[in-house]
């Protein structure tokens, strides 16, 4: 706790702060020479067109405010997804937009709807803006259970592909929760869509109470820049514009909205990097498997497993002993299991040559 010559300073905090257990990121460490397979941060590099259009926007304009509107990012949004500008809403990573969602959307006196194992941030920005909340148990297998969302509800959210599982629900379910959900919003966080599914977008122009939030971090390698954005009916829109402008006009600074929008258009290159994190997946769960591992299925830049003859926890350390660094979560129910980014192909073999150690295969 917080002190100034052995007195408490939590005595300022207002009641909530005392309250909140805050979301805890994955470890990023000043070490160098690492193996970092622990925050799915893109092994590959974000596409030249980005960078190259970030260095021109370090001119004497930067004295100047960015576009409170990201018009430029968002006009780049709309037409990857073949949808209408007034129904794109960008902000400072995906984790701005689902804050501000949670606020405009989904605060209501029905208690929301959200899986028990999936991204440990709803149930903090649920504490934070005092939002009740109801968690419904994913299958034995990790299956995200749709059909159990039926109910009285200020709000549903889930991530597809979820995390830290990995495990997709087609569109064809999520169709059907959102035709039988009217009077509340779906949300669908699409953080890893890309390296598997089908993304939601495509059911906005039919239904006006989904709404998908997807961010630039993952598929396109720009985590560092902080871009995220929704799309949705126009209404929902609106309400996350209300609150972005009543909390922060010009979330995006230039190098963000310029960059983001290059990214957004390279096809080429998002399609490149995206084959081969895909096929990295598909090796390392078949490598995974030889070696007495139980692995989730997964459609994300990451494999969710657990070895039958070693503790989760002493692996991780086992691994971190040899600079190798993944994600383990003490969390009941998935205590046993580790989430491994897919890295390059080197890193993937480090990764196995690591285990091979420890567990003296």
């Amino acid at each position: 706790m917080p002190s100034v010559k052995g007195k408490s300073m939590s005595r300022y905090w207002s009641t909530k702060v005392q309250e909140l257990q805050p979301y805890v990121p994955g470890e990023q460490p000043k070490i160098d020479n690492l193996v970092k397979l622990n925050t799915n941060e893109n092994p590959y590099g974000p596409s030249p067109a980005a960078v190259r259009a970030m260095e021109e926007q370090a001119a004497a304009t930067l004295r100047l405010y960015p576009d409170p509107d990201c018009d430029h990012l968002r006009r780049a949004i709309a037409e990857f997804y073949d949808v209408q500008i007034s129904q794109v809403f960008v902000g400072n990573g995906s984790d701005e937009v689902l804050a501000h969602c949670f606020q405009a959307l989904l605060k209501h006196e029905k208690p929301l709807l959200c899986p028990d194992i999936s991204y440990s941030f709803y149930p903090v920005y649920c504490s934070l803006y005092d939002i009740e909340a109801r968690q419904i148990p994913l299958a034995d297998d990790f299956e995200l259970r749709l059909e159990e969302y039926v109910q009285d509800n200020g709000g549903i959210i889930f991530a597809n592909p979820n995390a830290p599982t990995g495990r997709l629900v087609g569109l064809g379910k999520i169709e059907k929760l959102v035709q039988g959900n009217r009077d509340s919003v779906v949300v669908v966080d699409e953080a890893y869509i890309d390296f598997g599914g089908r993304s939601a977008v495509e059911l906005v122009d039919a239904y006006e109470n989904i709404l998908i939030i997807q961010t630039l971090s993952k598929s396109r390698a720009l985590a560092g820049l902080r871009v995220g954005f929704a799309i949705g009916h126009e209404a929902l829109i609106e309400g996350l514009e209300r609150v972005k402008n009543s909390f922060n006009s010009y979330p995006l600074d230039r190098f963000a909205i310029f960059g983001g929008a290059a990214a957004i258009r390279d096809r080429d290159y998002f399609e490149k990097i995206r084959g081969k994190i895909i096929a990295g997946r598909e090796w390392l769960g078949t490598e995974l498997s030889r070696r007495k591992f139980e692995v989730v299925p997964s459609q994300a830049n990451f494999v969710f497993a657990r070895n039958t003859a070693m503790d989760a926890g002493e692996l991780c350390r086992e691994l971190r002993n040899r600079n190798i660094l993944v994600r383990h979560f003490q969390q009941p129910r998935i205590d046993q299991y580790l989430r491994i980014t897919v890295g390059t192909e080197q890193q993937c073999e480090q990764l196995i040559k690591a285990l091979d150690q420890i567990l003296l295969l």
